[in-house]
């Protein structure tokens, strides 16, 4: 019963999809010349060998997403897709979308970007106006996807920029505020101790990326948007 209900939901999700716009030429803010070029090139590759199926959810951004060590096992309930590439800000994925974003119709996007950006000089002001970018060239050709902005995450080893990330957090949160279809996922307030600094035993060793504690609870705050149960 239930299993064969999921199944239908998946199927006609999957037709719904299949559907979208082609990608369309963007304006992008990113900086030339874009340094991530070898990775898409593998992602394309990889697509070519084994065609995702479209209307599936995306995981796209940087390296929180390119290291998430078993994103799929991680979200039994959906099938899901890894574009993260490590080092990249928000900019660069706009500049990439059309070709690791538009070409898999997916029905759901969770993105994770922004935390680079900053460490880059990049102005809170300045990334809001690129996620509005990457949320209008989304919905110019699948106005229906949805897209959830993991908030920037506190790290120890960028804790000189805390307060660009709360104001960076604050502009996004507002923004989705707006828009049905966007959802703002707080992961920044959970990974705070009582003490209002980072969460160490939330981190790798190197005090900016994650561990495996870490990314168990960022499945725990992102599964209800993936799983489509979060409203």
């Amino acid at each position: 019963g239930a299993l064969i209900v999921a199944a239908l939901a998946v199927s006609i999700g999957a037709r719904t999809y299949a559907q979208c716009a082609p990608p369309a030429a963007i304006q992008s803010s990113a900086r030339e010349p874009q340094p991530f070029e070898d990775e898409i090139a593998q992602f394309e590759a990889a697509d070519r060998a084994n065609p995702p199926r479209k209307g599936n959810i995306l995981f796209v951004g940087s390296s929180s997403i390119r290291m998430w060590p078993n994103l799929q096992g991680d979200f039994p309930q959906a099938t899901v897709l890894q574009r993260g590439f490590g080092g990249s800000e928000l900019s660069q994925v706009v500049y990439y979308a059309t070709r690791i974003v538009l070409p898999y119709c997916p029905r759901r996007i969770v993105l994770y970007a922004g935390d680079n950006d900053l460490a880059d000089g990049r102005t809170p002001d300045q990334i809001l106006r690129d996620y509005e970018d990457f949320v209008a060239l989304v919905h110019r050709a699948m106005p229906k996807t949805r897209i959830a902005f993991v908030a920037i995450k506190p790290s120890r080893s960028r804790w000189a920029l805390a307060d660009n990330m709360r104001a960076t957090n604050d502009l996004v949160r507002a923004y989705t505020a707006t828009d049905p279809l966007l959802t703002y996922i707080d992961v920044f307030t959970p990974m705070l101790g009582a003490d209002g600094q980072p969460r160490d035993e939330l981190l790798a060793p190197d005090m900016l990326h994650l561990n495996a504690r870490g990314y168990a609870l960022w499945r725990r705050l992102i599964t209800p948007f993936v799983n489509g149960t979060d409203r």
